[in-house]
């Protein structure tokens, strides 16, 4: 008798404790103390718990509840309306037994910050020019969630970054670009800005990809197959997006910045393509046309004199997809033999001058460099025209004697010659004795160009080719 009591009681004990772990409410990790939260949205707030399990989520702002409850697979979603830029409030998720508030948290705007080790790089690199200003950078308004290097074969719905908030140490192993950028749009909105850091160095856009928007091509496919092992990062086909970005997916934000494509540049031709399905595999798992901001790869000696030519070019056509941008940075570079431009700043600016330009309507002048239009033949001269140079164009040189470098002109022979140029208001005449009837304009289009022209703003014009000759990938420098 005594026998069947205790396996009674220790059958009720195991239940009761059964119960209780079971009715454990929990979120994923980008829910934690000192988050940023999308302003003036409907936000999901998602998690797990019970089966069935009622789930309340009340907010401090204007002190509602919102509930709902778990499904049978023991999950659950609500959305909640978020307020105008603010804070620090408070949010409390209950379910059954226990309850977890988070503490610190601000309303305002947030930007994933992704690509390779150009978008990664912190001060722990050595950015030289910029270590002094990222060593003051304590801002109690700017938020950090450094998103954990993983991968995976299949999508997932949790990582494990926490967000921090922004200060000397927190920052020096995030991405200064991001910083520079969200610092910018800080100042300029003054509201509190959220930045998620996925970002991995060496990492090829097919690993950012979902399998899916790869393999509805099979030349993308062809090309991500060509992506072999590597000790630093990882090579497979959506391996980063499934671990890094998809946990991501259900948060709400105002849009992405992204610096990548040296990895490749081997693939050049088929950039254009893989980008556009990134883009919109992003902006249908966002179930959003998300703003899409990036950096054109910087001059450098990559070996062959296409290659990383064809993918600005690349880059440059992406832009007609709506609501995207692309920054030139070729005059952020000093070094062409190394592929990490230091000047980091500069990059973040104007990567916010798009964002403040283009999603938020703010009047922030000049922000897009000039890019080449038309190009129209008379007689023995070829005369450029370029739109966003509505103040015209200029040398950018300390020797107030230098000529304008990096241009090209070819004729029917597709010879290309350097040629001599001569600025007028929003164009440019260009010209070679070599060349008496030219046909063919090409600037900065090859693998360390670097051309002095600007726009008067400040801006670098754009690489650009007029012609669309095959050209020899296997060209050395």
């Amino acid at each position: 008798m005594r026998t069947v009591l205790l396996h009674s009681f220790l059958i009720l004990i195991a239940g009761v404790i059964l119960t209780t772990a079971e009715a454990q409410v929990r979120l994923p990790a980008v829910f934690s103390d000192n988050m940023v939260l999308q302003q003036k949205t409907a936000a999901t707030i998602w998690g797990w718990s019970s089966p069935g399990q009622k789930i309340y989520v009340t907010n401090s702002w204007n002190n509602t509840t919102d509930s709902t409850r778990a499904t049978g697979g023991a999950r659950w979603k609500l959305t909640i309306n978020t307020p105008a830029a603010g804070g620090p409030y408070t949010l409390t998720v209950t379910g059954g037994n226990n309850s977890i508030t988070l503490k610190n948290v601000l309303i305002g705007e947030v930007w994933v910050c992704s690509g390779q080790s150009n978008m990664q790089w912190s001060s722990l690199n050595g950015l030289v020019k910029e270590d002094s200003i990222l060593a003051t950078g304590t801002h109690p308004y700017i938020r950090l969630l450094p998103v954990t290097h993983s991968t995976s074969e299949y999508p997932q719905d949790d990582q494990s970054a926490v967000w921090k908030e922004c200060n000397t140490e927190t920052l020096k192993s995030f991405s200064s670009v991001g910083y520079f950028f969200g610092k910018k749009l800080q100042t300029e909105l003054n509201v509190p800005i959220g930045l998620i850091n996925a970002s991995w160095g060496g990492t090829p856009a097919e690993v950012w990809t979902p399998e899916d928007a790869i393999a509805v091509s099979p030349e993308l496919k062809a090309a991500a197959d060509k992506q072999g092992p590597n000790e630093w990062r990882p090579h497979q086909t959506a391996s980063a997006y499934n671990a890094m970005i998809a946990p991501l997916t259900q948060f709400a934000i105002a849009g992405a910045i992204w610096y990548q494509g040296e990895s490749n540049v081997g693939e050049a031709l088929l950039y254009d393509k893989l980008m556009r399905n990134m883009i919109g595999s992003w902006r249908k798992a966002w179930n959003k046309e998300l703003p899409f901001y990036y950096v054109q790869i910087a001059p450098f000696k990559y070996g062959r004199k296409y290659g990383s030519a064809l993918l600005r070019e690349a880059q440059m056509k992406t832009m007609g997809l709506p609501k995207t941008g692309m920054v030139v940075i070729s005059d952020l570079t000093e070094n062409v033999q190394d592929i990490h431009p230091r000047q980091k700043r500069g990059v973040g600016e104007r990567l916010a001058g798009w964002a403040l330009a283009e999603t938020y309507n703010k009047p922030v002048g000049a922000y897009r460099s000039p890019q080449y239009k038309n190009l129209e033949i008379k007689k023995d001269k070829a005369v450029v025209y370029f739109d966003h140079a509505p103040e015209g164009l200029m040398i950018k040189s300390n020797d107030k004697k230098a000529k304008a470098t990096e241009f090209y002109i070819a004729g029917e022979d597709r010879n290309f010659f350097p040629a001599d140029v001569k600025i007028e208001g929003d164009h440019v005449i260009v010209s070679s004795r070599e060349v008496k009837n030219p046909v063919a304009v090409r600037f900065s289009f090859n693998s360390i160009g670097i051309g002095n022209i600007f726009s008067k703003s400040g801006l670098p014009v754009a690489p650009f080719r007029t012609d669309n000759w095959e050209v020899d990938t296997k060209e050395k420098e």
